[in-house]
């Protein structure tokens, strides 16, 4: 069962944290989540699973950053979210998508237990300028059944800042075919 943006609102501060939180976010099942003004994109042409990669950051000018296509960017919700006794998920605004930006389009499923900001793989059909600040997805919470163990990472919790893949981290010491 997902919740409801009143749900939502009543599970702030225990068992839900968005912060910031601005009610003019709040949905009716869902929140939205901002753009943060910094991304992340990859130096290497080619990105091999095994290796840790260069990324260089890029700053979101107030008067907009126009995406390149068939470019992947790396950004992150200004949000920093904590869940504790739901899942949370996040899908990008369909507002953005039908202007050809797909936002989290592989990864939107959190882990109960989850803390930090949510890293946005974002991918554009075609040229697009974005601004830092714009809703620009929105999380949604599942109810959890049955016993649990919360989300315990040393890849992403507690993370701070835009995250990079670290897949690495699992594929270390297994041999290159």
């Amino acid at each position: 069962m997902i919740l409801s943006g009143e749900e939502i609102k009543a599970q702030l501060g225990r068992n839900i944290i968005i912060d910031p939180f601005d009610e003019k976010g709040l949905n009716p099942n869902s929140y939205n989540l901002t753009l943060h003004h910094e991304l992340l994109v990859y130096e290497d042409d080619v990105l091999d699973m095994r290796k840790q990669h260069l990324v260089r950051r890029i700053v979101i000018p107030e008067d907009g950053l126009v995406l390149e296509p068939l470019r992947l960017y790396l950004g992150r919700t200004a949000e920093r979210t904590e869940t504790y006794g739901f899942v949370p998920m996040i899908e990008g605004r369909s507002s953005i998508g039908r202007l050809g930006l797909f936002v989290h389009v592989t990864a939107g499923f959190g882990d109960v237990g989850f803390q930090g900001y949510w890293t946005l793989e974002m991918f554009a059909v075609q040229p697009i300028r974005i601004y830092p600040g714009v809703g620009i997805c929105q999380i949604f919470y599942h109810e959890i059944r049955g016993p649990y163990r919360p989300y315990a990472s040393d890849k992403y919790q507690n993370n701070r800042d835009i995250q990079p893949s670290m897949l690495f981290k699992e594929l270390m010491g297994k041999p290159s075919e």
